[in-house]
């Protein structure tokens, strides 16, 4: 639902198509304060018509979906039950096991709800593929229950998995995933210790994810991004004997699935075990999600797994989930790079409607595309068509009766089938430390996490002139002779504010909880509880006015790139909340982003904003067609 105002800036940005500048006072007049809401980020009203249609046809499932709404979001009913004892089943959403003893701990499911489950003749065995509360709430309402579960419950849980004794004679193989957001990720420096000398593992493959969010802002961006991961494997004290590649992927659009795909098959085959590892919110479930209905997995098991719970709500997979590894022989591998090359020299043209809708849903999504497809497909029995004769003849007057189809049974990997079977393990996220995250609310993790392709958002300030993203981060120009470049790489629903270093306080002071700067919300009561700002000054040289020298990393807030003249010297101060992260990222992540702008908005600081084109990884371009 639109507020109203979003609503007025909406009618505003119709009135100037590429931006608003809202000015108040006679600060507009010098440029002092400017508020900078951009068209691309109004909020989506499809999100809000999904979520509409998800409640209307919780409605029309009869009186009792009434009763379970509570607050606008719809709740299971039931309470706890103390005296019943945990099921020994794991959520197929989070792993957690499930248990109607406690509200507060994982795997809770309301006791009705559990009694309803167990009580047939198959017991507890009635919860295989049942989900928890929360994860029930995450996936239908995006809605995040806060659970008592401390950071190094996480550690543990990861810890023991990977020290249990080898079941195929040789160790497994660790699949990390890092948000190449975060770079430089948090927890890999903790990886050496969480492996420990007595963790027999055999490899380690890490992955860069999220590359989709990242515009290209030179020609060979993604090399650079692999080499700057390279790099943090090294300065993280990864052993060279253990690291096995370095990959580059989009868990959420397919980027380079295809290419981690054909290489764990290649060097790893199906030697042993996988586990995929990485902090909270980096991905390991959406990438989960991806390999299960990949050739990785297994031809039946996407019908008989559940997929594993994704949310922007950091610790959503409290357990292990896995799914059963298909044994990459000779002849699969053959038809695999058969289909491979197939669907290489297909164009845009030749896909079907339903591919085509997909895909430009995902090149909204991201820069970067890919397409995963499956070789290996189970066989499947021709249905038999089930009908009741006397439906066919009714009168005029008559209402046809409908006959009561018998329940599906819940399809199970047999003895065989599993005996022998390597695993691919999604392990809990590792809770990363001083992260804004962890101060934020689920509505303000939703602004805050980005979705969709960033769309660099530029500024030339002057000394003396002040940035504020959202109330997370501000970047203070105190010293420099020469105007210098401020790009921010954020998520597209927080906004900037641009103001005088004489006013900067003053806005913070009356703004922070409010629509004005967005993030945190709440008003004053909100920010009694939310850490100040606290400051730390950054000294930088330019290297040119084409390329950025460094960037300013605002914690998991997103950061911002400057770029200044050649051998210009700047006096910075940065400032992020109490307890978080600030860091200088030299080189910058995109040392060219700030060509990736429009003309300048006249009277503004502020220059148009531009999104690059996305690119299909695996699809012949009409040109070379």
């Amino acid at each position: 639902m639109h507020r109203p105002g979003w609503a007025l800036l909406g009618r505003l940005a119709r009135a100037r198509p590429w931006a608003v500048a809202q000015r108040r006072g006679a600060a507009a007049a010098r440029d002092e304060e400017e508020r900078f809401v951009f068209l691309e980020y109004e909020p989506q009203p499809e999100l809000e018509a999904a979520r509409s249609e998800a409640v209307a046809a919780e409605h029309r499932r009869g009186p009792a979906a009434g009763r379970e709404r509570r607050a606008g979001v719809a709740v299971p009913p039931g309470r706890p039950d103390p005296a019943v004892p945990p099921s020994g089943v794991s959520c197929s959403g989070c792993g957690a096991e499930l248990q109607c003893r406690d509200g507060a701990e994982p795997g809770f499911v309301p006791a009705d709800k559990y009694r309803s489950l167990t009580e047939g003749p198959g017991g507890v065995a009635g919860l295989r593929g049942a989900v928890c509360q929360r994860c029930w709430l995450l996936a239908h309402h995006g809605r995040a229950l806060r659970l008592r579960l401390p950071p190094e419950q996480h550690r543990q849980v990861v810890s023991a998995a990977l020290r249990r004794p080898s079941r195929h004679g040789r160790g497994p193989l660790l699949l990390y995933l890092l948000d190449v957001l975060e770079l430089p990720d948090p927890v890999l420096p903790q990886l050496p210790a969480l492996l420990g000398p007595d963790v027999p593992a055999a490899g380690l493959l890490v992955v860069g994810n999220k590359v989709d969010l990242l515009p290209a802002d030179s020609p060979g961006h993604l090399g650079r991004l692999r080499q700057r991961l390279e790099a943090a494997c090294v300065q993280a004290g990864l052993r060279r004997g253990l690291l096995v590649d370095v990959r580059l992927v989009s868990a959420r659009t397919g980027f380079g699935l295809e290419g981690l795909v054909s290489r764990l098959q290649r060097s790893w085959k199906c030697a042993g075990d996988v586990y995929l590892l990485g902090a909270t919110n980096s991905g390991k479930s959406t990438l989960f999600n991806a390999l299960l209905r990949s050739d990785y997995c297994k031809s039946r098991a996407p019908d008989v797994v559940d997929r594993a719970t994704v949310s922007p709500w950091p610790g959503t997979t409290l357990n292990l989930l896995k799914f059963p590894i298909i044994n990459p022989t000779c002849d699969r591998i053959f038809r695999r790079q058969e289909r491979l090359k197939e669907e290489a020299l297909k164009t845009e043209d030749q896909l079907s409607s339903e591919e085509k809708q997909y895909l430009n849903r995902l090149k909204k999504q991201g820069y970067v595309v890919g397409r995963v497809g499956r070789t290996f497909q189970r066989q499947k029995s021709s249905p038999l068509i089930e009908f009741d004769p006397d439906m066919l003849s009714y009168s005029i007057d008559e209402d046809p009766s409908h006959s009561h189809r018998k329940s599906k049974e819940r399809e199970e990997f047999t003895y065989n089938e599993v005996k022998d079977a390597r695993w691919c393990f999604d392990t809990p996220g590792i809770a990363k430390e001083n992260c804004v995250l962890n101060l934020l609310t689920e509505k303000e993790v939703k602004l805050v996490m980005p979705t969709k392709a960033i769309i660099p958002r530029t500024f030339i300030l002057k000394p003396g002139m002040v940035l504020f993203l959202a109330a997370l981060g501000r970047v203070d120009y105190l010293q420099g002779e020469k105007p210098a470049w401020f790009s921010v790489v954020a998520s597209n629903l927080l906004p900037v504010h641009i103001s005088t270093l004489s006013n900067a306080d003053a806005v913070y002071e009356k703004h922070a909880g409010q629509e004005l700067l967005k993030v945190p919300m709440g008003g004053k009561e909100r920010m009694k509880e939310f850490p100040p700002l606290v400051p730390q000054d950054v000294t930088l040289k330019g290297v040119g006015t084409t390329e950025a020298v460094a960037d300013i990393k605002l914690s998991s807030a997103g950061w911002v790139t400057v770029t200044a003249h050649k051998e210009e010297e700047l006096l910075l101060r940065a400032y992020t909340p109490r307890g978080t992260d600030l860091v200088v990222r030299e080189p910058p992540l995109l040392p060219y982003i700030s060509s990736i702008r429009g003309a300048r908005i006249a009277g503004s600081a502020a220059y148009r904003t531009k999104k690059p084109p996305s690119l299909v990884e695996n699809l012949k371009t009409m040109e070379n067609s």
